[in-house]
């Protein structure tokens, strides 16, 4: 879980966006239904997103992914 720690404070030092933050915006494009990730959205489409939009890169992506997915701190 430590690397974890490490990852969500780089990500929050390169965008300025929590996990939280990132799941209110995957809200907000449609990703979830009644407060769950969609099972038709894949980490594929999460990752895709989050690298066009904030350049993260596929670690960073897919453990945002998780978090907002599985509501990881």
């Amino acid at each position: 879980m430590v690397q974890l720690d490490v990852y969500f404070q780089n990500i929050k030092k390169k965008t300025g966006k929590t996990t939280s933050d990132f799941k209110e915006l995957a809200i907000a494009k449609g990703y979830f239904e009644n407060g769950i990730l969609k099972p038709s959205i894949k980490a594929k489409e999460i990752i895709a997103w989050l690298k066009k939009d904030f350049d993260l890169g596929y670690g960073h992506s897919l453990a945002i992914f998780h978090a907002i997915k599985d509501d990881l701190k």
